[in-house]
């Protein structure tokens, strides 16, 4: 994944309601913008806005199932997050143990 669609996911991820919104999704199950949207403090138009910036991240799906459409998170593009946080943990933990290492002399 490149690192501007890393920055991309982070970016959604860094405002409070989209961040509840993927809160929401956070157990699998896919629910409908009615649904999702309740009690957000904002206007259905405004949570409507939210999640089109997480499909554009590609942090949600939009799955049309009849009438109604149904959003769900997509767990590759938050492991390819977590997987790129893991890798600067990673390499802040080699830093740190050299650190320690030296001082340790």
């Amino acid at each position: 994944m490149s690192q501007l669609a890393i920055a991309q996911i982070f970016k959604a991820l860094g405002d409070p309601v989209r961040l509840q919104i993927v809160q929401r999704l956070s157990n699998g199950t896919a629910l409908c913008m009615g649904e999702l949207s309740k009690d957000l403090g904002i206007s259905r138009q405004g949570a409507r806005k939210q999640i089109q910036a997480l499909v554009s991240a590609k942090v949600v799906q939009l799955h049309p199932v009849g009438r109604e459409v149904k959003v769900q998170l997509d767990a590759v593009a938050l492991q390819q997050g977590r997987d790129f946080i893991a890798r600067l943990e990673a390499q802040w933990d080699k830093r740190l143990q050299a650190l320690k290492q030296f001082t340790e002399q």
